[in-house]
């Protein structure tokens, strides 16, 4: 899971980055006011990538990582429903 989350914001930044070098590179030469339009697209994508690099799955434990006790181990597992006495 954790793979396909970075693949993911990977590739979104390397959009990003390509619409920047594009928008700048090449579409400026035709037209300022769509090159102006990618920027602002390509400004949006940041924030996007690292809410889904962020995104947890309901199997990931984020909240209460083992911590080493195994008794708060216990604890947060029967509190999950994971072990059953």
């Amino acid at each position: 899971m954790y793979a396909r989350r970075r693949h993911i914001y990977f590739a979104m930044m390397a959009t990003c980055i390509g619409l920047f070098v594009l928008a700048w590179g090449v579409v400026r030469i035709w037209s300022v006011p769509v090159a102006v339009g990618m920027c602002l697209v390509a400004m949006v994508i940041p924030p996007l990538a690292a809410m889904v690099a962020n995104r947890r799955g309901p199997e990931d434990r984020w909240w209460d990582d083992p911590s080493g006790d195994p008794q708060s181990d216990e604890w947060w597992d029967e509190l999950d429903g994971k072990k059953r006495r």
